[in-house]
Formats: C-alpha cells, sequence, structure tokens
C-alpha cells in the first residue's frame, strides 16, 4: 500500500483546532489549571507537526478559556508559521530572543493558575526548569489528559492504522512465501526492513527475527545464525506510515514441525482468536487479557506466557490502552491495541500471533487479516 498522490501526513486544520480544544477541556475536567506540551508525540497530533527537540524551549501552552499559546525561539518561527498554515491563525504565537528565559515568559501566562500538566515525554531539562520557574504552582502529570483523547480514534485514524496494517500483512506474507533454510535472521530482518519501506511506510520501527531458541526471546535482536530445519521462527514487524502504526507477528516453522510445537500452536491460536472475539464496548481490558491467558493456562503452558496480552496503538507503537491484568478499564469504540499472545519455552522455541484490533460499536475489527495459521517454510 505505497503512499498515493495527495496522501499527505496532515489532518485538516480543524481536526488540529478540536484537538486543542480538547485537550485543554480535559485538563479542566481533572482540575488542571493549563497543560504544557514540548516537541513529542503528542505535541505533533495537537498541532500537526513536530519541530526538532532542541535544548531550546519550544512549548505549547493549552488553557480551558483561552487561545492557544506557542512560546518557541524565534529561530523556529519560520517553520511554525509554514507548517500551521492557516491553524496558526488561532494560536499566539510569541518568539523568544537568544538570551531570554523562556520559562519566565511560560510563568506570566500562567499567572493566577495553581496546577499545570507536563506532557510525559517532556525532557528532564526542561521539566526541572518549568519546577523551578513556576515554584510554587503544582506540576503533575499531563498524560491522563491527553491519553483520554489520543486512546480513542477518530474514523481518519482508523482509516490510516487499516492501511498500514494491510502494509504490514503484504510484507509478512512476502518475507515468508519463500524458502528460510539457509537464510540468518540478520538477512530476513533486511529484508523486511527493504519491504516495509518498498510498500509504503515512511519509518521502520522494528523488525524482530527470532529463530530456534531465539525464538522464546519476545524482543530478540536478530542476529548472524543461520534458520535451519526444525526451528521455529517468530517474526514481528512494524513501521509508521503517515504518521500510524503498524505492528504485527506471525510465526513460521523451517520444515515439518513436531506434534509437541503443534499442540502448543493450536493453543496458542485458540487463545488470540478467542480474545480477538471477547473484544467489544463495555469489556474491561484486563477481561482480553484473561481470556487469552486462561486458554494458555488451561492447556499447560501458563508459566510460558511472559508478558501482557496487548498495548495500545496510533501516532505510537505502544501506547494506552494496555491490554494487561488489573486495567479495568472498560473498552470504547474507537480504541485500537494489539492481540498477541505468547509461548516461550526457554532454549527451545517460542511462539506469538499478534493483530491490531479495534472497537467497533458493536464488536471489533481485526486490521491484519493475514491468516493467523503456522506459516511453513523450507
Amino acid at each position: 500500500m505505497t503512499i498515493a498522490p495527495g496522501e499527505i501526513a496532515r489532518f485538516a486544520d480543524s481536526v488540529y483546532a478540536d484537538r486543542m480544544q480538547r485537550a485543554a477541556a480535559a485538563a479542566g475536567d481533572r482540575a488542571i489549571d493549563a497543560l504544557i506540551v514540548t516537541p513529542s508525540i503528542d505535541y505533533r497530533y495537537l498541532v500537526g507537526y513536530n519541530p526538532p527537540p532542541l535544548e531550546r524551549l519550544t512549548a505549547l501552552v493549552l488553557r480551558p478559556d483561552a487561545d492557544p499559546v506557542l512560546v518557541l525561539p524565534l529561530l523556529e518561527e519560520p517553520l511554525a508559521v509554514q507548517e500551521l498554515g492557516d491553524l496558526a491563525d488561532g494560536i499566539d504565537i510569541q518568539p523568544w530572543q537568544e538570551g531570554s528565559d523562556p520559562y519566565q515568559a511560560v510563568r506570566q501566562l500562567l499567572a493566577g493558575t495553581r496546577r499545570v500538566g507536563v506532557q510525559d515525554q517532556m525532557w528532564a531539562r526542561h521539566a526541572l526548569r518549568f519546577a523551578a520557574a513556576l515554584d510554587p504552582i503544582e506540576l503533575v502529570e499531563a498524560g491522563p489528559a491527553l491519553s483520554a483523547l489520543r486512546r480513542v480514534k477518530s474514523p481518519e485514524e482508523v482509516h490510516r492504522l487499516r492501511r498500514a496494517a494491510q502494509v504490514a500483512d503484504t510484507v509478512m506474507l512476502a518475507a515468508t512465501g519463500v524458502p528460510l533454510a539457509g537464510t540468518s535472521e540478520r538477512q530476513l530482518e533486511a529484508k523486511i526492513r527493504d519491504l516495509l519501506v518498498l510498500y509504503g511506510h515512511q519509518v521502520v520501527d522494528f523488525a524482530i527475527v527470532g529463530s530456534g531458541p531465539h525464538s522464546a526471546s519476545p524482543h530478540h535482536v536478530p542476529t548472524d545464525r543461520v534458520i535451519r530445519d526444525g526451528d521455529a521462527i517468530v517474526i514481528d514487524l512494524g513501521g509508521t506510515r503517515l504518521d500510524y502504526c503498524s505492528d504485527t507477528t506471525r510465526t513460521a516453522f523451517c520444515g515439518d514441525p513436531p506434534r509437541e510445537f503443534e499442540d502448543l500452536y493450536a493453543t496458542l491460536q485458540m487463545a488470540q482468536e478467542a480474545a480477538c472475539n471477547a473484544v467489544r464496548p463495555g469489556v474491561a481490558a484486563s477481561e482480553i487479557d484473561r481470556v487469552a491467558r486462561d486458554v494458555i493456562t488451561e492447556a499447560g503452558y501458563g508459566e510460558y506466557f511472559i508478558h501482557r496480552t496487548g498495548h495500545g496503538i496510533g501516532m505510537e507503537t505502544h501506547e494506552e490502552p494496555y491490554i494487561i491484568a488489573g486495567n479495568d478499564e472498560p473498552l470504547v469504540a474507537g480504541m485500537a491495541f494489539s492481540v498477541e499472545p505468547g509461548i516461550y519455552v526457554p532454549g527451545q522455541w517460542g511462539a506469538r500471533i499478534e493483530d491490531i484490533v479495534v472497537v467497533t460499536d458493536d464488536g471489533g475489527e481485526r486490521l491484519n487479516t493475514s491468516a493467523t495459521d503456522l506459516y511453513l517454510v523450507g
């Protein structure tokens, strides 16, 4: 799914104006008087571009009852005006000169406030300087306010996730559609990276290839180990297309799998299918984890399922909601997350199946549509 002519990363200006307004309102609902957002995924989500993160402060200030303010270095103003386009008309852009104190400039904006939220990805140097400059204003996490917006995707965002998933499926089928015996993990990794770019991802985020005993390491870093007959092969790949991420995992086997591995894989496939089928609005995130885990535990593999069942996905590969025991947050239509149970027998082999699922009004849609059967490769 290559990028078609005319496809651009930015949404309409009205989308970003609405996001900034809702972020400020969400902060107010949590008794937070203002949000400070520096260059990050949160910043890009709110305004549609991301300046280079620098030691010079760029800060978007959002308040429930005021227009957005963008405090930024004078040298960054031309880029901001260019990237924001007409959206800039609704933002008070305040450039600061070299040698002045931008933290004090933000303090003046926040006179009379009591609690200010700073976003999760803010550099420590900026957070600490804000803590000193804004004292006695209380600094709190902005994460709950911002993640409340980002975790529920609009139809346009779901469309981009679906396109990214289609690329991932195409790459997975191409990578496993040829004999793999005699290929090293690094060679297969390089091929996957090339294919992700070829088929339309601007960024390759990861290409995990674990063969033989390495397949029992969920985040294995590919080595020069050569794939050979009798190896299980876990392939986990993902990248970014028009700001939205893909992430999928399939398991292959080189040669004829023994009955022991077939039984393990049948259990895993049943668990993943059951968890996908359990997705619907109102169900707790923890319930999806429980459904998958119960199938695996009842089959005797419980000790070998060593991670959560899933993670949210959007502009980042890992974001809220997290599909894990203890997260009793009810699922809402528009949430997107992975469903990826795995079974890993140390020193022997492992297997994982991962699809991205979006909560719909009455169930769930699996964005990855490639078969979840064990891929048999020579």
